[in-house]
């Protein structure tokens, strides 16, 4: 028995109704959702980037140190025996002891004189301070290799330009890059190229101290040194806990200048553990193992960075 016209155009109607509620659905969830999920479309660009080009090659890194590979064929695995090797292997642990000399260097000597020329240059006694932090912050952006070629001629035995002012001061000249002077001469270069853009840091943190802290301390008859050590000092420590941590990233990273400069030689004097990870990892095609150093390193820089904000009170609450 047919359907009468009216009854066909129920079901009709009913079955064109049938999306129409599911859009309606879908639009009310969207109005609903819409300010909750909108903005993690918009930062999820750099979420899905971090993931792709740092999470993800650092879990691969570790994987692959437990393997051994050249690069090509099959992977075989190895366990710890890449991180069991390297507490053995006498050039890891010279290249260890060389990158923790740059960086007690660093604190002893970059640091101490970067605070120091940012005292000066905030202080009255210097003028146009805005040519002067152009000018500390002109190395760091100063190519690496052309200085490193600079150096190079600076440090020469026979004409260099140091050596050439100890001959008119009488003093035998010195060969910069041999063995037993070759790290104070990367010192050198990493001094010239880093102390400014630590000035900049300080000097930043000077100029952001409230002066009527300073103007109550003169009212109580406070000195100058009474003032650096009870009011310059305890505000500069936020200032002083960043520098600190990225000197050390920085000094434990260390890796043009030496190479640059030595090729990390001679008889591995000058060699730092981002050199000896580039050398295994890419010049004798040793992967796994250099990713074993990689990974070592970046523990060694978690653990200390760790100590620095420990030993500064970063995890202390404030009253």
């Amino acid at each position: 028995m047919g359907l009468t016209g009216q009854e066909s155009r129920a079901n009709t109607g009913g079955g064109r109704n049938m999306k129409p509620d599911g859009d309606r659905g879908l639009r009310a969830w969207w109005s609903r959702s819409e300010r909750r999920i909108v903005p993690y479309v918009f930062i999820s660009p750099f979420y899905i980037l971090f993931i792709v080009f740092s999470v993800g090659p650092l879990i691969y890194a570790l994987y692959l140190s437990l393997h051994r590979w050249p690069g090509t064929g099959p992977m075989r695995h190895v366990g710890l025996g890449n991180y069991t090797y390297l507490a053995g292997d006498p050039v890891f642990l010279k290249s260890l002891w060389n990158t923790v000399y740059y960086a007690i260097g660093a604190f002893l000597f970059i640091l101490p004189l970067a605070l120091v020329l940012a005292l000066l240059i905030n202080s009255t006694l210097i003028r146009l301070k805005s040519l002067f932090r152009i000018g500390y912050f002109l190395p760091i952006l100063t190519s690496t290799v052309a200085a490193t070629i600079m150096f190079l001629l600076i440090f020469n035995n026979q004409f260099g330009l140091i050596n050439q002012g100890l001959t008119l001061l009488g003093i035998p000249a010195l060969k910069w890059l041999d063995e037993e002077l070759v790290k104070i001469s990367v010192l050198v270069v990493a001094t010239w190229r880093y102390t400014g853009i630590n000035v900049l840091y300080f000097l930043t943190g000077l100029q952001s101290i409230p002066p009527e802290l300073y103007e109550a301390a003169q009212v109580d008859g406070a000195g100058t040194w009474a003032q650096f050590r009870y009011i310059t000092i305890p505000q500069l420590r936020p200032i002083a806990l960043f520098v600190g941590v990225v000197t050390m990233i920085g000094s434990f990273q260390l890796f043009a200048e030496p190479l640059l400069l030595a090729n990390g030689g001679p008889n591995d004097a000058s060699l730092t553990l981002a050199n000896y990870l580039y050398r295994m990892g890419f010049t004798n095609a040793k992967l796994g193992y250099g990713s074993a150093i990689g990974w070592v390193l970046a523990l060694i820089i978690f653990g200390l960075s760790f100590i620095q904000l420990y030993l500064f009170g970063a995890f202390r609450k404030e009253d």
